[in-house]
């Protein structure tokens, strides 16, 4: 049977996604939907038996498929020390919402609730890319709650202008969704040429097509919107400071955000920050350099800096 005839009725991607199912349900975690009230739904891998003696640990995906296919080769590195908690932001996987906000500011505060729903208090966290995003503004908004944050390759100090001055790759909103919404097979072979210093090379369009049709046709207008609203009228003076001890995680040859706006974020924070560049990565860093990735996070979560 030829590729093409099989990718009719198997889903590679589909197939993938199962995988990852059971793999976070072997690592002790459940698939948990709670409304949120008001028009909003989220979806959370949630631990099955919450221990108190452990903390808490919210690991806030970026764009792509689902909160799984970014955190499935670090689940098992810290469900040990902590009580793990990778939820689908809103207009991934399975969360949305009826309401017309699409700021990182309303995605924070719906991870609250959430995250109070489910009883826990206090939590660090660990963002990528617009996850980081996210995070940043849980650390702001609620800073009682947020112990520590590790933000990964999330432009938080990007300005508007910076389109325009040419740090960024792409020189105006519109290209930046193209990149960040692909939507056929050459526009995704774009993006893992931004995301990876060395993608995989070869795939076969049947491939992406698949992935693209599994994960990237749902809610394709409200994620414009949501990268739209991350970029509008951003300035660094409008950006508040955070308190909690925060570790900046960055590849070093990142197209996506560049490493530039990792210092910047380091200086903004300041004296509670500490920045680690991971060298020969790209904005994937946690994919293309998993084991790195991991223990500076390991270092980080467990007190032993800064």
């Amino acid at each position: 049977m030829s590729p093409l005839k099989l990718s009719k009725w198997f889903s590679f991607t589909a197939s993938k996604d199962w995988f990852y199912r059971y793999s976070f349900a072997n690592a002790g975690l459940r698939s948990i939907t709670t409304d949120l009230g008001d028009g909003t739904v989220m979806h959370c891998w949630v631990p099955k038996s919450p221990k108190h003696s452990k903390p808490t640990l919210l690991l806030i995906h970026g764009f792509g498929a689902n909160a799984m296919w970014q955190y499935g080769e670090h689940l098992r590195h810290f469900t040990d020390q902590f009580n793990v908690y990778v939820p689908d932001l809103i207009f991934f996987g399975r969360s949305f919402t009826s309401r017309p906000e699409r700021t990182e500011s309303f995605q924070a505060s719906c991870m609250m609730k959430l995250m109070e729903v489910h009883g826990v208090p206090t939590m660090s966290l660990v963002g990528i890319s617009y996850g980081g995003f996210v995070a940043y503004n849980m650390a702001v908004q609620f800073p009682e709650a947020v112990e520590r944050a590790a933000l990964c390759c999330t432009g938080v100090c990007l300005e508007e202008k910076d389109l325009e001055e040419g740090l960024l790759t792409v020189s105006n909103l519109d290209e930046a969704v193209k990149i960040l919404l692909p939507q056929t097979p050459e526009e995704l072979r774009r993006l893992m040429r931004f995301s990876f210093v060395k993608p995989t090379r070869g795939i076969p369009s049947f491939f992406l097509s698949d992935f693209i049709e599994v994960m990237c046709r749902d809610y394709v207008e409200e994620k414009r919107e949501l990268i739209k609203a991350v970029l509008k009228d951003r300035k660094l003076s409008k950006l508040p400071k955070i308190q909690q001890p925060t570790l900046v995680i960055w590849g070093e040859l990142d197209e996506i955000f560049p490493l530039e706006l990792g210092h910047r974020l380091r200086r903004h924070v300041g004296e509670n920050a500490q920045l680690v560049v991971i060298k020969h990565a790209g904005h994937a860093v946690n994919l293309e350099k998993p084991e790195e990735f991991n223990k500076h996070l390991k270092s980080f979560l467990n007190g032993r800096w800064p």
